[in-house]
């Protein structure tokens, strides 16, 4: 598909248009849809609810980090007439631009010209901007692709229980990768231990619970026990048994 441009001109787009097709065997049919190409890059990654972004693949989360033309609505849809879209089109300050022929009938051949119409008006704004040097922001950095941990949004998804439960399991993988001298088990372990310890409250001593987790004496692997068990008792609410605990391990720490 190549658009042509009745309004505005393909060397300079606007970044909003009206995308319009006429019908086949009816050349007074016409259908559109209005595109818009954001002017700020966005990313819909970092704007995606954790439960959701954590299913998702890499490579998808990648693709939803580069957001070009958006088709409103993504489907095209009858209008009046092309003489109505040429004069909202002037009144608005809209490129208008003509996309070819299409067969009314088919909604899925609808819903893809308008998908393939905004891509391509994408990439022209895309390449008239190119040369633009982007103002470094002083307030805020961007949040990279790169820096978006899956497990942190999955974590971010669990209850304080299923965050003890991980961590249960954690310090069982912690001891095995120090006892088997596994050193990159052992630095994952620790990370994701870290990530969800972060995210509890400081009642639970969370860091304190990593620290013993991650000591190769056989006094750590009881300490992190101690931890995790007060940690229950107190999402319990069972806090006649907590002393008794803090006093093991103080006295494992002495």
């Amino acid at each position: 598909m190549t658009i042509q441009f009745l309004r505005g001109n393909s060397q300079s787009p606007r970044g909003h248009a009206i995308l319009f097709a006429r019908v086949s065997g009816d050349a007074r049919a016409i259908y559109c849809t209005y595109c818009v190409v954001p002017p700020i890059p966005m990313s819909i990654a970092k704007w995606l609810p954790p439960m959701l972004a954590a299913q998702l693949p890499a490579e998808e989360l990648r693709e939803a980090t580069n957001i070009t033309g958006t088709p409103i609505p993504p489907m095209l849809e009858e209008v009046s007439s092309l003489e109505y879209l040429d004069s909202l089109a002037e009144r608005r300050e809209d490129d208008l631009c003509d996309m070819g022929t299409i067969n009314s009938r088919d909604e899925m051949t609808r819903m893809q010209m308008a998908i393939t119409g905004s891509q391509e008006y994408g990439q022209l704004y895309a390449s008239y901007t190119s040369p633009l040097k982007p103002i470094e922001a002083k307030f805020s950095e961007p949040i990279e692709l790169d820096e978006l941990d899956t497990n942190e949004l999955l974590y971010q998804t669990m209850s304080d229980r299923q965050k003890l439960a991980e961590l249960g399991k954690l310090i069982g993988t912690a001891r095995y990768a120090i006892e088997g001298n596994d050193a990159q088990l052992q630095e994952e372990t620790q990370k994701k231990m870290l990530l969800i310890s972060r995210l509890l409250a400081e009642k639970y001593r969370g860091k304190e619970l990593v620290k013993a987790a991650i000591n190769p004496d056989a006094q750590g692997a009881k300490l992190a026990e101690l931890y995790l068990s007060r940690a229950y008792k107190l999402l319990d609410e069972e806090y006649a048994d907590i002393p008794g605990i803090e006093r093991s391990i103080r006295e494992l720490q002495e």
